[in-house]
């Protein structure tokens, strides 16, 4: 090993010896979860030869996969004595801490397979996971903890982190005093430090929404989205790029390391349904590290850190990346309907699928 390599497991314990006192339960609790993300990461490298489980209608490797990553999870943190409870994004209630095993001080929302669909398609993925203090004093033999016990806003966590499965598998932690990220090296098996101290450009040219659901969205992003759109044309006077990956962990990960800005907002399909991200194991994680990272992050009117959880499956509109950016998102936000005009159709003089007029060749 290379002199100076610092592993996940050093970067944890050196961080505990900053907060004299440290029990070890945290960094302990981090390295649990790392080491099931690496197990995650080998059986999503492995894909379609993973077996069909002995169904009688075959499961698409995604659907396998969903379930066996969330298995994984729960069976390497119950056990540890450092958590009081578990949420997962793929059960309706929490998975239990079995009464045999001490229960700890912290609970663990996660999302074990974030953007799983793309597994079919060989696409990047990724497990997310948000760490809080349990509310209620441990005791041995006191009861599980209720729903109500994770219904705390996003400024509570603790820590928070995701581990992206790509050509690298790499894991990116906050515990509140910024970003780093960790690549794993399969020679030793182990996540090493790669990417101190990361940081997102207050400024970026380039946003991730997905432009199919353009006639669902709100006036102020139908507004952003086609000034961006309008380039060296239009008000914002540059060009910029768009894409979308379709996975929450990958299109963070980007923005992390070249800016940007990630758009899934409040649409109209469904008014009991406005927000598509889920709060507790998906937005809150991604906005502490991202707020943590120099950035920030919306639902378009509120922080997402401060908004106060209603239920433990709540999901929201979810808008963060660029400093600069997410401010002008909810600056049209808080604007009158009766704001500055534009072409209220991006299949106007400009649009996402056809060229503008200028453009069009006879």
């Amino acid at each position: 090993m290379p002199n100076g390599l610092k592993t996940l497991t050093r970067y944890t314990i050196e961080q505990e010896h900053r907060h004299p006192g440290s029990s070890g339960e945290f960094s302990s609790l981090v390295n649990v979860v790392a080491t099931a993300t690496k197990i995650i990461a080998n059986q999503v490298t492995r894909g379609a030869i993973i077996g069909t489980g002995g169904e009688e209608e075959p499961l698409s490797v995604s659907r396998r996969l969903d379930a066996l990553t969330d298995d994984i999870m729960v069976a390497q943190t119950q056990w540890t004595g450092h958590l009081s409870g578990l949420l997962s994004e793929r059960r309706a209630t929490a998975p239990p801490v079995p009464a045999t095993q001490r229960r700890g001080k912290y609970l663990l929302a996660y999302d074990a397979l974030d953007g799983s669909s793309n597994i079919d398609v060989n696409l990047p993925v990724g497990s997310i996971f948000s760490i809080l203090r349990t509310p209620q004093p441990v005791f041995e033999g006191t009861a599980a903890p209720a729903d109500a016990d994770f219904l705390q806003p996003g400024v509570e966590q603790v820590g928070a982190g995701f581990t992206l499965y790509g050509p690298a598998t790499m894991l990116v932690l906050t515990t509140g005093s910024g970003v780093d990220g960790f690549t794993l090296d399969r020679e030793i098996g182990a996540f090493v430090l790669t990417h101190p101290d990361m940081r997102i450009p207050v400024d970026t040219s380039g946003f991730a929404i997905n432009a199919a659901n353009e006639r669902f969205w709100e006036r102020p992003v139908r507004r952003y989205v086609q000034e961006c759109l309008e380039g060296v044309d239009g008000p914002r006077g540059r060009d910029f790029n768009m894409r979308w990956v379709a996975s929450l962990v990958a299109d963070t990960f980007h923005i992390l390391t070249r800016g940007g800005l990630y758009l899934y907002p409040r649409d109209t399909r469904n008014p009991a349904r406005p927000g598509r991200v889920s709060l507790l194991y998906g937005a809150n994680p991604i906005a502490f590290i991202v707020e943590q990272a120099g950035g920030a992050a919306t639902t378009g009117h509120d922080r997402v850190m401060l908004v106060p959880p209603a239920q433990v499956h709540q999901r929201v509109p979810f808008i963060f990346g660029s400093r600069n950016e997410v401010l002008r998102i909810e600056r049209y936000h808080s604007e009158p309907d009766a704001g500055p005009s534009f072409d209220s159709s991006l299949f106007g003089s400009r649009s996402l699928f056809r060229p503008a007029k200028h453009d069009q060749r006879t």
